[in-house]
């Protein structure tokens, strides 16, 4: 079932949907995101994550205006101890590499700790390691 979160003008700034077959939860972050956006959106991503007991997460930034900075020390001391305790190992983050996103998205990369993140500017690229990493988790 897709979630779907809307700010306090009604529109929607994130999708979370598990995809079964593929067996990852995948984010779709819309538009520009206000601290309380990132926290209420990354928090239906850890419900998600945890009810699954997913390990592989698809975190979509293409479509984000501006950067989200401002959350980063957040993701790294609230949302992150809680999503690895949800069973998240390996974290795609797909972006558009014009954007003032990426650079909040490298800043969270080298404060994830206890996760594999990767940072794309292609989400075809992202699903790809993403399967590699459940093939070789399926192996182990």
């Amino acid at each position: 079932m897709k979630k779907v979160l809307k700010n306090a003008l009604g529109r929607v700034f994130l999708t979370v949907e598990y995809n079964e077959k593929a067996n990852w939860v995948y984010n779709n972050w819309i538009g520009y995101q206000s601290f309380d956006s990132i926290v209420s959106g990354a928090n239906a991503c850890a419900e998600v994550l945890s009810q699954h007991n997913c390990s592989f997460l698809l975190n979509d930034n293409r479509q984000i205006i501006g950067p989200w900075n401002h959350a980063v020390e957040w993701i790294a001391t609230d949302w992150t101890p809680r999503a690895i305790a949800a069973g998240l190992r390996y974290f795609a983050h797909v972006v558009d590499t014009d954007s003032l996103a990426k650079l909040s998205s490298e800043e969270m990369k080298q404060t994830a700790d206890g996760f594999e993140m990767q940072i794309f500017g292609d989400i075809e690229e992202a699903t790809a390691w993403l399967a590699a990493h459940q093939q070789v988790t399926q192996q182990a």
